[in-house]
């Protein structure tokens, strides 16, 4: 196991021991007892990963907390246009595009594409990501027992496209998702196959911005389909494109982060790993206008 993968398997379990314990509000020795590592390793690698501390983080995942957040993304539109070009995460998301496949390259099932794929590292676990000329077509959170089924899944969707590996290339996408200081201004292209449904739901997923969440409600609402709940929750369940199709930042109405097709202490991490991103950056610019 690397440096990445250790530090990632110990904050799950952290957050996982948080969360279960949130009315003992258990101690950062007690957290750290708990994963097996010093207070001071275990408090220095939360903060790098996080950059907040445990019980600050914990704050960021509670019911209140997420429906304080739902309140204000009742409007998904007025949300997305109010982060503002100034901000990182919205330059992000400007600069993605998804493109649905036609209904003949549907059928075709990937004829004539070459898709490349990749194994690699991110802050919240390993990652299985594809790509094709025309864009990343899967990407998924992995273990070692879902690894292989990643590529049979690929295989099932895309199943006369030329499937190879390349982890050059793959790589070259990871850091520009993953890590900030590698996004460019390029554009990044998604290339999906879904019906006009799903496109628009999964459209409407990228308008939400770093740091907030929204309902299945609102998203049915976005989209012009407000009683369309159920459908859309199984759109989001869908998505065949984990993190930057943020299917994550949808959560049920109470506040609750409900369930993730990659796994609900996952929904947890990034969750809160986005508010608190977010929340550094609203500091960093505000001290910025006072200087």
């Amino acid at each position: 196991m690397d440096q990445q993968a250790y530090n990632y398997d110990k904050i799950a379990k952290a957050i996982e021991y948080i969360v279960a314990n949130a009315k003992e509000q258990p101690t950062l020795n007690e957290v750290a007892d708990e994963v097996s590592i010093s207070r001071f390793h275990f408090q220095r690698m939360f903060s790098e990963w996080a950059g907040v501390s445990p019980k600050r983080f914990l704050q960021y995942i509670t019911a209140g907390y997420l429906k304080d957040r739902i309140r204000e993304s009742n409007n998904l539109a007025e949300l997305a246009e109010s982060a503002g070009l100034s901000s990182q995460s919205r330059v992000y998301d400007h600069f993605i595009s998804i493109e649905g496949v036609t209904p003949q390259e549907y059928k075709s099932a990937g004829k004539g594409l070459v898709i490349s794929y990749g194994f690699h590292k991110t802050p919240f676990g390993d990652c299985f990501i594809a790509a094709t000329e025309r864009g990343i077509c899967a990407m998924a959170f992995v273990d070692e027992a879902t690894r292989d089924f990643q590529l049979i899944e690929l295989a099932r969707k895309w199943h006369y496209a030329i499937i190879r590996p390349d982890q050059q290339l793959t790589a070259s996408y990871v850091q520009r998702i993953f890590n900030p200081a590698q996004q460019s201004l390029e554009k990044l292209p998604l290339l999906v196959q879904g019906t006009n449904f799903q496109l628009k739901v999964w459209e409407a997923l990228l308008s939400i911005p770093q740091g907030a969440v929204t309902t299945y409600q609102q998203i049915a609402e976005r989209i012009g389909h407000p009683k369309a709940v159920r459908a859309v929750g199984s759109a989001v369940g869908d998505n065949p494109i984990a993190y930057i199709i943020p299917c994550h930042r949808v959560i049920r109405k109470e506040g609750i982060l409900g369930e993730y097709r990659w796994g609900s202490l996952r929904k947890k991490a990034l969750i809160g790993w986005e508010a608190a991103r977010q929340d550094e950056e609203y500091f960093a610019q505000n001290q910025a206008v006072l200087k």
